[in-house]
């Protein structure tokens, strides 16, 4: 599997780090770039074109405020987009979660929680999975090492109460 994250702005780089240590975690490979939807429209139309050589399985789109990122990627591609809604300054992102779920009928894009990076990587991997075996087998073995974390943690819980 191979992945696409395309950002805005490098300050949305710490947020959009997460996803980095997913896919690294999965060994997903994927290219990452800088592009503007709207200040540099053309390097992200070069930016696509490029991945869908590399056969992109998908991409996963940062974008705060107007966050039109997400759709124009998803403009210029038929594979599944992904947007991770970044908070900003002034209203925290609801503004990009908001540009990004309302996305015109025929246009989709998946949504993940505002600064849900991690989560955007994770529906990445899932979509992968889909016809990678051997990828859903270590998706499937994140999921249980999830579950025993809650109950490890539980039982200690239980044992600091005298329960």
């Amino acid at each position: 599997m191979h992945a696409a994250i395309v950002m805005g702005s490098d300050s949305d780089l710490p947020t959009m780090k997460k996803a980095f240590d997913i896919l690294d975690e999965f060994g997903v490979s994927y290219d990452v770039a800088l592009a503007s939807a709207h200040r540099t429209p053309k390097k992200l139309e070069e930016f696509v074109a490029a991945e869908e050589a590399k056969g992109v399985t998908c991409y996963i789109a940062g974008a705060g405020m107007a966050a039109a990122l997400p759709g124009v990627v998803a403009s210029l591609t038929m594979k599944p987009v992904i947007g991770v809604p970044l908070s900003g300054a002034k209203l925290d992102g609801m503004d990009a979660l908001l540009s990004i779920v309302q996305m015109p009928s025929g246009m989709p894009v998946a949504t993940v929680a505002i600064d849900g990076a991690k989560n955007g990587a994770l529906l990445a991997v899932q979509i992968g999975a889909a016809s990678d075996a051997a990828l859903a087998e270590k998706y499937k073995a994140y999921r249980e090492d999830m579950a025993r974390q809650i109950y490890e943690k539980d039982e200690k819980l239980q044992k600091e109460l005298g329960r």
